[in-house]
């Protein structure tokens, strides 16, 4: 080569140069082209699908469940639509079975053993309900509180559902019953001619009544009883395990929110109500009061040590509360609503519509509430009263055992669950202990699909406390379980008295309809007439 002369590359040359920018610009262009718009958007719905799939199976792991999930949804439409069929499947295919439905990838858990170890064990998962519900309860709701500061919570609660507390109630739960027993004759006989209606509807409407002379006794007017009445419905529908997690508005949601601050604006009122009668001295005659009184008593006694007054140890409350503001009195008691309302309607009509499908059992209840009240039919029911009815009892306890209100309860795993010896639930992952499987056991329950009020009294089922969790166990137990079982002794005794009534059966009475409880697929249709 000439030394005058220099090598170049050919990539050095300007006119090559250009032509290869511009077949390597036309190369990534290509690509990047390719990748824009529609083909993007189906390549990382792919690649979401892909990873949606591979989760699912990961948190899967050896359990019962699909081998895949629709992508995204899961069966989104069966748990919008619950059928109980479906559910009864589901805890027979396992002691552990599993489906993912959008985010959520749910545990069930099936067996006894298992739904007790789920109920046992706080230091892995908590109470859990669906996302919307710390918007209508809010997020800052006593039931939302875990481990000790939930413990010391209940502890301000427990003297609301004593015996003597419960006493204080019954005159209220009475009055409610004698006018709404009036109205149920009214229905059927003047409103309908004595043709038969589904009552449902109007059992939501008695329980929700008792309920609330309970909580707020007469703080409250009828119109607005009536109103929460009519409204609490759309608060369930809101917080059913599948909804949208956000607050669009007209949805269900949407109404379940507007529904839920209507309900916590009345009960701040009532909240207000009850400390100026409690601070004049008035007497306690609801939950409210009872409450309200435990927390003047408590600042009461702080006030007096705080200026060196000597206290006998007798003054002391048992539990130094706080005062709680309104509106924190009214999160709470919205929560003993929220835990009562469906439960209890779904108990009661169950209860009218055996009773009517059972004349020979509804006969012995008759027979042992008139009994117990020494042949004065109007007699004012008590405690003790309530505590000589064996019969009655057994009935109640056979209803929530046969059809029990609360059939699975959510629980989200605070970390990772080791809920058997091969399987680990994933930490955020929604664990479910059921109910029904427990109290359908035929080892423990002979003939369980029997109603049998009899094993409450000669046979074995008040010995079978591991598998009575109609209201749950360990340290999240219904705290208002006594309450509840003598207020529905009480309502059916005193109904026992007061009312016939007749069933229409239908093909589907004794399907089971899920609505965040289980109701008969019929509603119940009755008629129902006084008592001579």
């Amino acid at each position: 080569m000439p030394d005058n002369e220099t090598w170049a590359s050919p990539v050095a040359d300007a006119q090559y140069s250009q032509g290869l920018e511009t077949g390597t610009g036309g190369f990534i262009g290509q690509i990047y082209g390719g990748l824009s718009g529609y083909s993007l958007c189906v390549t990382l719905f792919l690649l979401l699908v892909a990873y949606d799939q591979f989760k699912y199976v990961w948190n899967k792991g050896n359990i019962v469940g699909p081998a895949w999930k629709m992508p995204f949804f899961g069966p989104f439409l069966s748990s919008v639509y619950p059928k109980m069929d479906e559910y009864k499947a589901k805890w027979a295919s396992g002691d552990l079975s599993c489906v993912s439905v959008f985010h959520k990838f749910v545990i069930i858990a099936s067996s006894r053993d298992m739904a007790r170890k789920v109920f046992n064990s706080p230091a892995f998962v908590k109470p859990c309900v669906v996302d919307v519900a710390y918007k209508l309860l809010r997020p800052v709701n006593w039931v939302f509180l875990d481990g000790r500061a939930h413990v010391d919570y209940r502890k301000g609660l427990n003297g609301l559902f004593t015996r003597q507390a419960l006493e204080t109630y019954l005159p209220g739960q009475e009055e409610v019953y004698d006018k709404y027993f009036a109205k149920f004759v009214d229905i059927s006989q003047t409103e309908n001619n004595g043709k038969p209606i589904p009552y449902m509807p109007v059992f939501r409407e008695l329980m929700c009544a008792v309920s609330c002379r309970t909580f707020v006794g007469h703080y409250m007017s009828d119109a607005a009883v009536k109103k929460i009445a009519d409204d609490f419905y759309k608060i369930t529908a809101a917080l059913e395990l599948v909804n949208f997690p956000i607050i669009i508005p007209f949805t269900r949601t949407y109404y379940g929110k507007k529904a839920a601050d209507m309900v916590l604006h009345e009960f701040s009122i009532c909240a207000a109500k009850s400390k100026a009668r409690m601070a004049a001295g008035g007497d306690t005659t609801c939950i409210m009061d009872a409450w309200v009184k435990s927390m003047l008593d408590s600042e009461s006694y702080r006030q007096k040590i705080a200026k060196g007054v000597k206290v006998d140890d007798s003054e002391k409350p048992t539990v130094l509360l706080r005062i709680f503001s309104d509106f924190e009195i009214a999160m709470t008691v919205l929560t003993f609503l929220f835990a009562s309302q469906d439960a209890t309607s779904s108990a009661s009509t169950w209860l009218f519509q055996l009773m009517a499908d059972r004349p020979e059992i509804l006969d012995r209840v008759r027979e042992e509430n008139l009994a117990v009240r020494d042949g004065d039919r109007d007699q004012k029911l008590t405690i003790d009263t309530l505590e000589k009815m064996p019969y009655t009892r057994a009935v109640v306890k056979e209803t929530l055992r046969y059809r029990p209100p609360v059939i699975m309860v959510p629980y989200m795993a605070k970390k990772a669950f080791p809920v058997s010896d091969t399987y680990t639930a994933p930490k955020g992952s929604m664990v479910i202990p059921s109910v029904w499987p427990a109290l359908h056991d035929p080892e423990v329950y002979p003939a369980p699909d029997t109603f049998d009020p009899e094993r409450w009294i000669s046979g074995d089922a008040e010995k079978a406390v591991k598998n009575w969790l109609v209201f749950g166990t360990g340290p999240h137990y219904c705290l208002g379980q006594t309450y509840a079982q003598l207020n529905l002794m009480a309502m059916i005794g005193k109904a026992s008295m007061q009312l016939n009534w007749e069933h229409h059966v239908t093909p589907r009475s004794e399907d089971i309809k899920v609505f965040a409880t289980i109701f008969p697929m019929d509603d119940c249709p009755l008629v129902f007439s006084k008592r001579d």
